[in-house]
């Protein structure tokens, strides 16, 4: 989401932190700001909205001085406002942070208990105030920030300078991406490659705990435990815009590819294991309103529909509360039936959607509580909401949703235990079983992504065909309306998903030797796993090519389908993440090789504004 751009060397770096933030545009932000060293001073200039709003105002101020860090920021803790834009001050210290500190709050009120007083809304400001304490004790600058480090938990890429140490930037990553670009007499650091293209393609790649220090002259890699290190010069051949896609070819397969790290900010200082809890920043929802609710709509529409049909197995499994789920754009016309004792929960990745917002407003406007599943601080959604869950998977450029969904998938698992635990259906163990099934995702993520190979040779297989059909059962059922409608979305191809037990109820006439049948078929308790068995067969009585998901361990599914996609077994109501990337990657492939615009396919857009 947020950008880091910094820069060290015998040049004006105001100008050059700009341009880098520029490169960075496409990661989505709400303000920005720059901190420029001079003379042992610091120079900070912010703003919020576009970076023309601090081009402006850099223009005025002219801050000079050839060392400086960047940042363009999206609001997490603290709403847009020039006073929580990055960079973040304490005395003698600037910091640019993108990531969560989970323990700001503990922090910040022992911080005040010594005196200190806060500016922002923020949690990154506590770095600066710890660094600054570490910088009064004595430390040299790289073993103030090692010492700040210590006392926080969470995640950050954290570059840090000091009007008392004016002639380098120590920077650190942890979870968030951190880039070293080298060049002659000058040196830089970013968030990603694009920020620093223009001026150097030698990149070194820092690593987990890494820590840099970095001058005009040099710059020096230390581990976690203070041993230097060399890491590997890369030379970056990449075009501009290829920088921005991070090499992949296009957008939507940069966003398929970047969701081990979007579903793990989705829960990251969210999961309260030890306690078997879920923590939401500013959850207003007391235990009484918790329990008064009967029944809970969710509004969405398109593939935030789909997940929302996913989040009723999770609620009303977990949390034991009745769901429907209603499509947005039909709600309104019609005389619901909405009560004070209801929850609304609006899903859209943009939270602009028109239609889920004219039914999110129609819903409150009778009564109900209203709740937003989003992934835009900020947006129109969020304002009309009385609590937000932000999915935090970053800006999102393909028109075909991906890591949008998944992360509303976990997003509303992750509501679905702390409901339950609210109306006590799930109990403490219980609930860190499922919070423990939930820290497995994003390595799965991974793991699953492995099987492109396999999911490009059906795609190339299957790439001319007309039509295509999906099914699945239970948690199955939403993975294979989405999977159909990504396809249909970017490769133009006639897609249909339905439940398995709605086979033989229509679709079953349609099936001969020309007709791929996409069974999603991982292991599930109860009955489905054999009935969806039957479904398999029933395709093959009829000629049709069977292509089955299935978890990796799978022999019998495996013997009955003409093409096999193996994936990690993952629990019931989690699988459906799983199991939905590789339809995200046989739409990719498809539409690819029949030469469609992956990221932008005729005739949507990205978010649908009006109705």
């Amino acid at each position: 989401m947020c950008g880091i751009v910094g820069y060290v060397g015998d040049k004006e770096s105001a100008p050059i932190l700009v341009s880098g933030l520029k490169k960075l545009e496409y990661r989505g932000y709400d303000s920005a700001g720059v901190a420029v060293v001079n003379r042992n001073q610091l120079n900070v200039v912010r703003a919020t909205g576009k970076l023309r709003n601090l081009e402006n105002r850099v223009v005025a101020d002219q801050p000079q001085g050839n060392i400086g860090i960047g940042h363009t920021r999206w609001a997490t803790h603290g709403r847009p406002s020039d006073e929580n834009a990055h960079p973040h001050t304490y005395k003698n210290v600037a910091v640019v942070h993108n990531g969560i500190i989970e323990n700001h709050l503990a922090l910040k009120e022992q911080l005040r208990a010594k005196g200190h007083v806060f500016s922002s809304e923020t949690d990154t400001e506590v770095f600066a105030h710890l660094i600054s304490d570490e910088l009064e004790a004595g430390k040299e600058l790289p073993d103030a920030v090692r010492g700040a480090l210590d006392q926080v938990k969470g995640t950050y890429a954290l570059a840090v300078v000091s009007a008392l140490d004016p002639h380098r930037i120590v920077c650190t990553k942890n979870a968030s991406p951190m880039v070293l670009g080298l060049g002659e007499g000058q040196n830089f650091i970013a968030s990603d490659v694009p920020a620093v293209l223009e001026h150097t393609r030698d990149i070194v790649y820092m690593e987990e705990g890494d820590l840099a220090v970095v001058t005009a002259a040099r710059v020096d890699v230390y581990t976690r435990q203070g041993q230097k290190v060399n890491r590997p010069t890369r030379r970056i051949d990449w075009t501009p815009m290829m920088a921005e896609k991070g090499g992949h070819k296009h957008f939507m397969h940069k966003e398929i590819f970047e969701q081990p790290r979007a579903v793990a900010d989705t829960v990251r200082g969210r999961m309260l294991l030890t306690e078997g809890d879920v923590h939401f920043e500013g959850w207003n929802l007391t235990p009484e309103k918790v329990r008064s609710l009967s029944k809970i709509t969710i509004l969405a529409c398109g593939t935030s529909w789909h997940s929302g049909v996913a989040g009723k197995h999770m609620i009303e499994t977990l949390a034991r509360m009745p769901v429907e789920v209603e499509l947005a754009s039909e709600f309104r016309y019609r005389d619901p039936i909405v009560e004070s004792s209801h929850l609304a929960i609006a899903i859209s990745q943009s939270g602009e959607t028109a239609d889920t917002l004219a039914a999110f407003k129609e819903a409150k406007s009778r009564g109900a509580t209203a709740m937003a599943i989003c992934n835009v601080i900020g947006s129109a959604m969020t304002r009309e909401a009385e609590f937000s869950v932000m999915t935090n998977a970053g800006p999102e450029i393909g028109v075909a949703s991906t890591k949008a969904f998944t992360t509303q998938l976990v997003a509303l698992y992750l509501l679905a235990v702390k409901l339950g635990r609210i109306r006590g259906t799930l109990s403490v163990q219980a609930a860190q079983e499922h919070l423990t099934h939930l820290t497995l995702i994003p390595k799965m993520i991974e793991d699953v992504l492995k099987c492109e190979p396999a999911v490009k040779r059906v795609a190339r297989e299957f790439m001319n065909a007309q039509d295509f059909l999906f099914l699945g059962r239970g948690p199955m059922h939403p993975v294979a309306l989405e999977g159909a409608l990504k396809l249909k979305e970017i490769s133009y191809i006639h897609a249909e998903g339905y439940a398995g037990g709605e086979m033989k109820h229509g679709p079953i006439a349609l099936i001969d030797e020309k007709m791929p049948v996409v069974v999603i078929a991982p292991k599930q308790p109860h009955v489905a796993y054999e009935k969806i068995i039957g479904n398999i067969e029933e395709v093959r009585a009829r000629g049709g090519q069977v292509i089955a998901v299935i978890d990796e361990d799978d022999a019998q599914v495996g013997g009955l389908a003409n093409h096999v996609i193996r994936i990690p077994a993952a629990c019931a109501l989690l699988a459906p993440v799983i199991a939905t990337i590789p339809l995200q990657l046989l739409a990719y492939h498809v539409a690819e090789m029949r030469g469609n615009d992956v990221d932008q396919p005729r005739n949507l857009a990205k978010s649908v504004t009006v109705e």
